[in-house]
C-alpha cells in the first residue's frame, strides 16, 4: 500500500480538526466574553463580589466574642493579616505559576492534559474563585465541562480588576473548610483557635492541603489522611524554594495538633449578651395593635427604647440605610460590633455564675429530697402546682405542634404522661440518657435555679460582664435585661435617699417599735421584722438600712408618701410598673437587673445616673464606622444627698446583712451594697458598687413557687451575694484590669454623717 495515498488526507485532516477546534475554542470564548454564551457576570457584579460576611461582636480589649450569620460564617480580612507561611503553601501547593499567568495558565493546563491530570488539574488559583464565586454545582460531567470555558473568561476579567493580592485574598475568604469555618478567618479560629496572621507552618499547610478536598482531608474526622496531605503541601513547599529540606523533614514529623471547637451561637463568651444585642439591633418599631392586653407594659417598655435608645432597632431605622438605600442586615453584611464587654471581666464573671450555681444546686437538690411536690414550695397548694405545670406545657413546642396538628387535647395530656427516651440537663454529666414523661422533664427543667448578673463602669456607663442565665444552651430566657421578679430589699436605698434628700440625716434616731399605717380603704397595713428583740431600743437609720429593717422602712414611709417614692424610682430609672402604695417600700415591684445596677450607678457617680452601654461603635465590611454610641447621664441627687447614702451602704457591707463579702470572701475594697429577699424567699439580690464599678445579680427559680423553704440557704445573702463576691475576688486580684482594692470613694473631708445631728 502506498503510504503517500493516505498520510496527505490524514495530514489535511488533523491539521483542519486542530485549527478549527481552536477557532471553535476562540469562537465560544469570544461568544462567552460578549456575553451571547452562557452566564457571564456584569461589570459591576465581578468589581463588587456579592460575598455574605458574618457580623462580628468584639469586646473592648479587642477579642471576638461571636458572630451573626445566617447560612455562612465568613469574616472577611485584609490581605495583611495572612501569614506569609498560608500564602506560600498556597501558591506552592495550588499555582506555583500564579504571579506569572494572567487568569488562565495554558503550560500548566496542557502538561494536566498530556500527564493525564498526575500534574494536577490545571485550574489556576483565579480560576478556582470564579467558580467558587459564580459556578454552580455541576450536576454532572457535560455540565462541568461547559463551566470551564466560562471560568476562563472570568479569570482573565478579574485578573484586570484585581491585583493578585487581591485575588488570593479573595479566594481565602470565599473557601469553605466545613463546619460553619467560611474563609480562612474562620478555618483559622474553628481549627486552631487563633487568627490568619498566627498561623504556624504546620497550621498553615494543614488548610491549604483542604483546599483539594475539604471532604476528603478533613482533620476532624480523617486526622491521617489529613495529616499526608499536610506533608503533601510541605513538599510541594520545599521543591519550590519556601522551605529547606530540614525544615519540611521537622515540621513533617509533628502529629496533627487541633485546637478545634465547633461554632455555635449557643457557645463561646457572652452568649447572653449577644442574644441580646441580636434582638435589639433587629428590633422593629414597636406598634401597640401588635402586644396583647395583658402585655401593654412590655409594649411601654419597647417603645420607650426606640423612641430612646438608638441601638433598639438599628438595622430597621430609616435613619442608618446603606448607600443603596437598603436596611443593614446583621447576618450577611458583615458589620463589626465593638462592645464595652470586657473579656477577662466576662469570663470572670461566667466563672463566678458557674461556680455559684453549682453549689447552690447541690443544696436545693438536697431540700428538693424532702419534698412531696418537688420542685415546688411546701406552701403552694396542688390547685397552684396544677396551674403552673399546665400553663408551662401548654408554652412547650411540643404541646403546640400536637395542638397544631389536630391533635385532641385527651391525647395530647396522655402523650405527657408516657414515659420515653430523652436527654435531660445535668451540671456535673451534661446531657443524660434517661426515661420521663415530658411532664416530668418539665419538672426536671424546672428544679434548676436561674439567676442574672451584670456588672459595669458608673462613670461611663460601660457594661463590663452580662450573663443572663446559668447556661444559655439550656437556659435560654436572659434574666438580666427581659426577666423582672421582684426586687424585696434592695428597693430601700430609694427610700432612704428620699428620706436624705428630704433634710434627713444618718445619725437621726427612732425609738424602734412595730409601725402600722392607715390606708385609703381604711385598712391597716403593718409589716413583719425579724428584730423584734431590739423594740423599744434607740437606733439609728444607718442601723435600720445595714439590718434591712421593715419596721424602720415602714417609719419612714409614714412620713413621706407613695406618689413620692415612685417619682424617685423613677428617677433612678426603675421603669417597670410600679403601684403608688405603701407596701412598695419593701420591694414588691418587678424590675429587671440591668435597671437595678443602672439605679445604683448613682450612688458610685456623685448622684447622676448613667444608662447602661453596650456598643461604642458600628462598622461596615470596609471598615468605615456606620454608626457611634455616647452614653446617657441624669443628675438625680445632690452630692451632699449621695455621701449621706455611702455612708450607709457601705455600713451594709461592713457591719450588716452583707458582711459576709467581708468575713467568708476576704472583699476588703471600700464598696457599697444591699441585699434583698422577697417573700418566701422566692427572689435573692445583692447589689454592691466600688468608687468603678457596679454589680449586681438575682438568683430564683423559674417560677415563684420555687424556691429555698428554709431562710438560711434563701435569703439574698445566700443565694445571690456569691456570685458578686466571686466575681470581685476575680476582678481585683487582676492587676491588668486596673481595679485598685485601695481606691477610695471621693467623699471631701468636710463631710460629716452625724453633722446633722448635732
Amino acid at each position: 500500500m502506498n503510504t503517500k495515498s493516505w498520510y496527505k488526507p490524514f495530514l489535511i485532516w488533523f491539521w483542519s480538526l486542530f485549527f478549527g477546534g481552536i477557532l471553535v475554542a476562540f469562537l465560544v470564548i469570544w461568544l462567552i466574553a460578549k456575553g451571547a454564551l452562557g452566564y457571564l457576570p456584569p461589570l459591576e457584579e465581578l468589581q463588587n463580589p456579592k460575598n455574605t460576611f458574618a457580623s462580628e461582636v468584639i469586646s473592648a480589649d479587642m477579642q471576638s466574642l461571636g458572630r451573626y450569620y445566617r447560612y455562612e460564617n465568613r469574616i472577611g480580612v485584609q490581605y495583611s493579616d495572612l501569614s506569609p507561611n498560608l500564602v506560600n503553601a498556597l501558591i506552592a501547593t495550588e499555582d506555583v505559576r500564579f504571579y506569572q499567568h494572567t487568569g488562565v495558565d495554558f503550560k500548566s493546563m496542557f502538561r494536566a492534559v498530556l500527564k493525564l491530570g498526575r500534574a494536577g488539574g490545571g485550574s489556576t488559583l483565579t480560576q478556582q474563585l470564579a467558580k467558587q464565586l459564580w459556578s454552580p454545582r455541576a450536576n454532572n460531567i457535560f455540565e462541568r465541562a461547559m463551566q470551564k470555558p466560562i471560568e476562563w473568561v472570568i479569570a482573565t476579567k478579574l485578573e484586570r480588576l484585581y491585583s493578585k493580592d487581591e485575588i488570593l485574598l479573595m479566594y481565602l475568604n470565599q473557601f469553605d473548610f466545613l463546619y460553619n469555618a467560611v474563609g480562612i478567618q474562620s478555618a483559622s479560629q474553628v481549627y486552631f483557635s487563633s487568627t490568619p496572621s498566627n498561623l504556624k507552618l504546620e497550621e498553615s499547610a494543614l488548610l491549604v492541603g483542604m483546599c483539594k478536598n475539604p471532604s476528603l482531608y478533613n482533620p476532624v474526622r480523617h486526622p491521617e489522611r489529613a495529616t499526608k496531605r499536610r506533608n503533601v503541601v510541605l513538599g510541594q513547599m520545599e521543591k519550590y524554594g519556601y522551605i529547606d529540606e530540614a525544615t519540611r523533614d521537622s515540621i513533617a514529623a509533628l502529629p496533627l495538633e487541633l485546637h478545634y471547637r465547633s461554632v455555635d451561637h449557643k457557645q463561646g463568651a457572652a452568649p447572653y449578651l449577644r442574644e441580646y444585642l441580636r434582638v435589639m439591633l433587629t428590633a422593629k418599631e414597636p406598634k401597640e395593635s401588635d402586644y396583647p392586653e395583658w402585655n401593654k407594659q412590655q409594649y411601654l417598655l419597647d417603645r420607650w427604647q426606640w423612641d430612646n435608645n438608638p441601638l433598639y432597632g438599628f438595622c430597621e431605622r430609616d435613619e442608618n440605610r446603606k448607600a443603596d438605600g437598603s436596611k443593614y442586615d446583621i447576618y450577611q453584611d458583615g458589620l463589626k460590633i465593638y462592645t464595652t464587654i470586657d473579656s477577662r471581666m466576662q469570663q470572670y464573671a461566667e466563672e463566678a455564675v458557674s461556680e455559684h450555681m453549682q453549689a447552690q444546686q447541690k443544696s436545693f437538690f438536697k431540700e428538693l429530697q424532702k419534698k412531696k411536690n418537688a420542685p415546688f414550695s411546701r406552701s403552694l397548694t396542688q390547685e397552684e402546682i396544677d396551674g403552673i405545670m399546665n400553663r408551662s406545657m401548654r408554652q412547650t413546642d411540643r404541646y403546640r405542634n400536637m395542638k397544631r396538628a389536630g391533635v385532641s387535647t385527651d391525647s395530647i395530656l396522655n402523650a405527657f404522661h408516657t414515659p420515653r427516651e430523652m436527654q435531660v440537663f445535668t451540671y456535673d454529666r451534661g446531657m443524660i440518657d434517661t426515661i420521663l414523661t415530658p411532664y416530668d422533664s418539665i419538672k426536671w427543667q424546672k428544679s434548676y435555679l436561674r439567676c442574672g448578673f451584670m456588672s459595669m463602669d458608673p462613670h461611663t456607663g460601660h457594661v463590663k460582664a452580662y450573663v443572663g442565665g446559668p447556661n444559655f444552651a439550656h437556659f435560654q430566657y436572659d434574666m438580666t435585661t427581659k426577666g423582672r421578679r421582684q426586687v424585696g430589699s434592695t428597693v430601700k436605698p430609694y427610700l432612704y435617699t428620699l428620706a436624705m434628700d428630704e433634710g434627713m440625716w444618718p445619725c437621726d434616731k427612732w425609738v424602734y417599735d412595730s409601725i402600722s399605717i392607715e390606708l385609703p380603704d381604711g385598712k391597716v397595713w403593718m409589716p413583719r421584722d425579724t428584730h423584734g428583740k431590739h423594740r423599744g431600743d434607740t437606733v439609728t437609720l444607718t442601723w435600720g438600712l445595714k439590718e434591712s429593717s421593715n419596721w424602720m422602712s415602714a417609719y419612714l414611709m409614714s412620713l413621706f408618701t407613695p406618689e413620692q417614692l415612685v417619682k424617685i424610682m423613677q428617677s433612678f430609672g426603675i421603669q417597670g410598673q410600679l403601684d403608688p402604695v405603701v407596701s412598695l417600700c419593701l420591694g414588691p415591684c418587678e424590675v429587671s437587673v440591668e435597671e437595678m445596677v443602672d439605679a445604683y450607678t448613682t450612688f458610685a457617680n456623685k448622684g447622676i445616673r448613667t444608662e447602661p452601654l453596650y456598643v461604642t461603635r458600628i462598622e461596615d465590611n470596609k471598615g468605615n464606622v456606620i454608626a457611634s454610641f455616647t452614653p446617657r447621664t441624669h443628675e438625680i441627687i445632690s452630692e451632699t444627698t449621695v455621701y449621706k447614702m455611702l455612708y450607709m451602704l457601705r455600713a451594709v457591707l461592713d457591719h450588716g446583712t452583707g458582711v459576709r463579702m467581708r468575713f467568708k470572701y476576704g472583699v476588703t475594697a471600700p464598696m457599697g451594697g444591699k441585699t434583698g429577699t422577697t417573700n418566701n424567699n422566692s427572689d435573692g439580690w445583692f447589689m454592691c458598687f466600688t468608687p468603678s464599678l457596679v454589680s449586681g445579680t438575682w438568683v430564683g427559680g423559674e417560677d415563684r413557687g420555687i424556691h429555698f423553704d428554709n431562710m438560711k440557704e434563701g435569703q439574698g445573702a445566700s443565694m445571690a451575694l456569691p456570685i458578686c463576691a466571686l466575681y470581685m475576688q476575680k476582678v481585683l486580684a487582676d492587676k491588668d484590669l486596673g481595679y485598685s482594692p485601695d481606691e477610695q470613694f471621693d467623699v471631701p473631708a468636710w463631710f460629716d454623717p452625724n453633722e446633722g445631728c448635732k
